[in-house]
């Protein structure tokens, strides 16, 4: 990996109306010219990412999206792919050229209830300057504003700086996949399957990140294919600290790992790591009330082409098949594709998100509690579904207590 995944950046999302300026101020913070500018409204259509570097805060991702006014059916569909880019947004700038009413209200509103930090941007102040008693109101709502012109660069600098102020925290602190597990000169021993979803020459983003951030923790890391975990444990003069297999690689690494050695999977760390383990452990207790016929949604983060034994759609809902005694009906969805119904569903199963950012996968584990519908993850399932959740959960005590609570 040369770059830093976009799932590891933080996400700048840009609000406001059509015309107010949003893709010019994008391209003057960037310093190049990504999002096409013109005089006519409704110029952005699908949402504009571009990556960048901003010190002290290290890889962004900015996010240009469409007017939140824009009309008519075509428009409608723009601003559906413009309320998606909240679910995953960091830290929003609210863009306005001075004019403030309902779409600026809904933005903060929309931004404060998923608890988004947001900057709000007076754009265009070449041409006129915010009225005072706005000012005022702004202020009075705890809302942090910078006055810039796009044009003439007029507090871009400004801009960046509060980017940096206003970060989530979590940004400013150094977040781990392994580090707090596996300690310096412990050993982790990485079990990875090579299979076809790892053509040659490849490793899965999961195992790349952890390889990288026990090197980045002084860790000593071990690399096997699961045939060779045993003879590998053999060899070595200390007992390592962590085992960490593919989900589908479980029943063979617990058998051949030592009983005093914890055993998790990359999936369950991800779950950690990009959501919230706790609460998606407890949701696994939800795999016991399953019926045949019952209905559950697999989700994927992101849209690769199956394979023949692909892990959503043909190897977890034949476990929990076995595992419940019949067969359940499984819906899938890819990417950013999400029901905004989850009722029907009686569990839903994501994937570790790698490929997204914490926010993101946040949000869907909050619409799923506010759905009254249990979410899990790909591995604690497959691990719950095998008979071995409590060993997969051992490294992690307030998420395996949260578990057997919820099983009781």
């Amino acid at each position: 990996m040369r770059k830093a995944s976009k799932g590891m950046r933080l996400h700048i999302g840009l609000f406001g109306r059509r015309n107010v300026g949003k893709s010019s101020l994008l391209n003057a913070l960037v310093r190049q010219h990504i999002s096409i500018v013109s005089d006519y409204a409704g110029t952005t259509t699908d949402p504009v990412e571009k990556p960048m570097e901003l010190l002290p805060l290290g890889p962004v991702l900015f996010i240009d999206t469409a007017g939140i006014d824009d009309e008519g059916e075509l428009g409608n569909l723009r601003m559906a792919e413009t309320r998606r880019v909240f679910e995953r947004t960091d830290l929003g700038l609210i863009i306005t050229d001075g004019s403030w009413g309902e779409y600026e209200d809904n933005i903060a509103k929309i931004l404060a209830d998923t608890e988004t930090p947001a900057i709000v941007v007076f754009n265009k102040i070449d041409l006129s300057q915010p009225p005072a008693e706005l000012l005022e109101k702004i202020s009075k709502e705890g809302l942090p504003f910078i006055r810039t012109s796009a044009t003439s660069g007029q507090g871009i600098d400004s801009l960046r700086d509060s980017l940096v102020e206003y970060a989530p925290d979590a940004f400013l602190e150094d977040p781990t996949i392994l580090g707090d597990l596996v300690s310096s000169g412990e050993i982790a021993v990485l079990v990875v399957p090579i299979d076809k979803e790892a053509p040659k020459g490849r490793l899965i983003l999961p195992q790349v990140q952890s390889i990288r951030d026990l090197l980045d923790s002084d860790a000593i890391t071990l690399v096997v294919k699961e045939r060779e975990l045993k003879p590998a444990i053999d060899q070595l003069k200390t007992r390592p600290k962590l085992i960490v297999t593919d989900s589908q690689a479980f029943l063979k690494v617990v058998a051949d790992a030592p009983p005093d050695v914890p055993v998790t999977s990359f999936s369950i760390l991800f779950s950690r790591f990009k959501g919230d383990l706790i609460s998606q452990a407890a949701g696994a207790a939800a795999i016991d009330h399953l019926k045949p016929g019952d209905r559950i949604l697999i989700a994927e983060a992101c849209s690769h082409k199956p394979i023949c034994e692909d892990i959503g759609r043909v190897k977890i809902p034949r476990w929990l098949t076995q595992y419940v005694g019949g067969k359940l009906e499984a819906d899938v969805v890819q990417g950013r594709d999400f029901p905004d119904d989850l009722t029907p569903y009686s569990l839903v199963i994501h994937c570790g998100a790698c490929m997204w950012n914490r926010k993101a996968m946040l949000s869907r584990v909050t619409r799923c509690q506010r759905a009254g519908v249990p979410i899990t993850n790909y591995g604690i399932a497959i691990a719950y579904s095998l008979g071995i959740l409590d060993k997969a959960l051992e490294p992690f005590p307030a998420a395996l207590e949260a578990f057997r609570k919820e099983k009781k």
